[in-house]
């Protein structure tokens, strides 16, 4: 059985197991035209002691051979809505619509986010993720006022309840317009910087954008804060923001990382436009981040039963190829903004393959869920299978990008630490409480 295939105790060898070139830095082995190869992993003391190419003959007594299925690092989910998550029973969206979802949002939070609910929600999340096979997740935090001195804290005590298993960074999210208060935004900032956070804003084409982006380049100096931001989530051609960040960060001089969500605009804009756009991303050193599953289903959405004509995503083939970083990542999770999800980062990637075309080839493209986001959030050792390292990946069943991109590989192992752990999702009706009244 594959669920018995992880010893409880001791050091072991898995050998025969598959894994990918782009995920495997320094391996030397006969990657076929897929990027695979078939590998011997050693574990001991919680950690990788060795990565080698497989030999059928040289395989010590005891190692457990595990059939040339798939073996990947754990999941970084850098983009996530935690504290929104799960409220999709008692404040759906209307009409599937981004401002439907805004409205809904808003509503929801004004009449319900206390920091119990806030907490039980967040906690549901995690073990959703955490029995996936994700091992960090960044969150954004509704931070419009009163929220942020409620969601801020809770966060702060799940970051400690989840060490060691989930590492948790937050980013502030507010609309660009809330800016306008000078003084209040210098206090959140001071408070997401207090809370080791990341400082975020979601840009709209409002008439003192510039102005306002350096404000926000300013506060995330002073402070020594990344930046996260929403931009462009619209079929909107005049919607620019991405190319105003870039600018502003050039002009700012600005030292720190810097990730783009959504950017959706951006493929129905003129080539011209986008070249340029481009250019300043590539110069300005912005990663992005495309949120495959949320975009389709909020995107190109129409009034008059007929079919939406554009996948809602970003251009992240063109970025890729100027050498951008870019990744997805989960979004929301039944909420206004997304009615199904649940933190599964294999599904996103599957998802992602099949709307982004991560294939034909698949080169690189595994590291949009794994080594890319865990470069942007600073996260050193995440993302890949390497040689001391903690042990820390996920065991498919499958053996090829056709067998673990065609079902939902529900008995996955997760190991931590060398160990597998005990993958219980939790069950909706924990919260069931929470969608009365």
């Amino acid at each position: 059985m594959l669920e018995d295939s992880i010893p409880a105790s001791g050091s072991y060898h898995l050998t025969n197991v598959r894994v990918h070139r782009s995920l495997t830095p320094g391996l030397v082995a006969a990657f076929d035209a897929d990027g695979f190869a078939l590998a011997d992993i050693a574990v001991a003391d919680g950690r990788i002691s060795t990565i080698t190419a497989h030999r059928q003959s040289n395989s010590p007594a005891g190692a457990v051979d595990l059939g040339g299925r798939i073996v990947m690092p754990c999941f970084v989910d850098c983009h996530t809505h935690i504290d929104k998550g799960h409220i999709w029973p008692r404040k759906p969206n209307p009409d599937g619509t981004f401002m439907g979802a805004l409205n809904a949002t808003g509503a929801d939070r004004a009449s319900r986010w206390s920091a119990d609910d806030v907490a039980r929600r967040m906690d549901f999340s995690l073990r959703s993720a955490y029995a996936y096979g994700t091992k960090a997740l960044r969150t954004h935090l509704d931070s419009v006022a009163p929220q942020e001195e409620i969601s801020w804290p809770v966060f702060e005590t799940m970051r400690e309840t989840w060490r060691g298993r989930i590492e948790l960074q937050a980013a502030c999210l507010l609309g660009i317009e809330g800016v306008r208060d000078k003084k209040w935004f210098e206090r959140l900032a001071k408070r997401v910087a207090a809370a080791k956070g990341v400082l975020g804003v979601v840009t709209y084409m409002v008439p003192d954008l510039e102005e306002l982006l350096d404000q926000v380049f300013a506060q995330a100096t002073r402070h020594g804060l990344d930046l996260d931001f929403h931009a462009d989530e619209t079929d909107a051609v005049s919607a620019i923001s991405l190319k105003k960040i870039a600018e502003a960060a050039l002009w700012n001089g600005f030292e720190g990382n810097i990730l783009v969500g959504h950017c959706c605009s951006l493929a129905r804009q003129p080539d011209l436009d986008v070249l340029d756009t481009l250019d300043k991303v590539a110069k300005a050193g912005l990663a992005v981040v495309s949120l495959p599953m949320c975009n389709l289903y909020l995107q190109d959405r129409r009034s008059d039963n007929t079919t939406p004509l554009w996948r809602g995503v970003t251009l992240l083939h063109e970025m890729k190829a100027r050498g951008i970083s870019v990744a997805v990542a989960s979004d929301n999770t039944r909420d206004p903004f997304y009615a199904y999800g649940d933190l599964d980062m294999l599904e996103v990637y599957r998802m992602a393959t099949r709307i982004l075309h991560f294939d034909h080839p698949v080169g690189d493209w595994p590291q949009a869920v794994t080594a890319t986001p865990a470069k942007v959030m600073r996260l050193e050792g995440f993302g890949t299978l390497a040689v001391g390292a903690a042990a820390d990946f996920v065991v498919f069943r499958g053996r090829s990008w056709t067998e673990l991109l065609s079902r939902p590989e529900s008995d996955r192992i997760v190991v931590r630490d060398g160990r597998a752990i005990e993958r219980q999702l939790p069950d909706y009706a924990e919260l069931d409480d929470l969608m009365v009244g």
